[in-house]
């Protein structure tokens, strides 16, 4: 299992709207609209890394609205 956490900005105005398409997903397991440079911040996870890019292809990537992503894959090191 990939747990990844996707900081997501949005254009001015739309933030309301990209985050109910976003969270009907059922790989997004938390979301957040957060202040400062990121819009949105979700947490998802996925079977593999192949199911990320799908991810990425076939919701990220359909939403207009979306301007920039950054993907954060969370490590199995818990110190």
């Amino acid at each position: 299992m990939i747990e990844a956490i996707i900081l997501i900005v949005v254009k001015p105005g739309n933030e309301e709207k990209v985050y109910k398409e976003i969270t009907k997903d059922p790989h997004v397991k938390e979301a957040y609209r957060v202040y400062g440079e990121y819009d949105i911040i979700i947490r998802i996870e996925v079977p593999d890394i192949e199911e990320l890019d799908r991810f990425h292809d076939t919701v990220l990537r359909k939403i207009k609205d979306i301007e920039v992503t950054e993907t954060l894959i969370a490590s199995g090191y818990r110190g």
